[in-house]
C-alpha cells in the first residue's frame, strides 16, 4: 500500500489522536471521519435558524393552535366503559 506523510500542527494531531479507538491506525480514523463541504455544528444550526425566521407565518401557528383547542382524542374501541 503506498502511503504518503503529512505534516500537522500538535492541535490537529492531538484531535485525531484522541479519535482513535485502540489500536486503531491514524488512516481507519481518517476514513471514518464524517467532512463534509460545509461542517455543521449545533451552533451553526441555531444561527441559521435564527437567520432564516420562523417555519410559520403568524396566522399559520394562531390556525394550529385554534385547530389543537377543538381536537379531542378518538374513540378507543378497547375501552370497555366507551360501551
Amino acid at each position: 500500500m503506498e502511503t504518503k506523510t503529512i505534516t500537522l500542527d500538535l492541535d490537529a494531531y492531538e484531535k485525531l489522536r484522541a479519535a482513535k479507538r485502540g489500536r486503531e491506525s491514524f488512516s481507519s480514523v481518517v476514513r471514518r471521519a464524517l467532512i463534509p463541504g460545509e461542517a455543521k455544528n449545533g451552533a451553526e444550526v441555531i444561527a441559521f435558524l435564527k437567520a432564516k425566521g420562523p417555519f410559520f407565518s403568524d396566522g399559520e401557528l394562531e390556525a394550529i393552535e385554534k385547530a389543537a383547542e377543538s381536537d379531542s382524542p378518538p374513540t378507543n374501541p378497547w375501552n370497555e366503559d366507551s360501551e
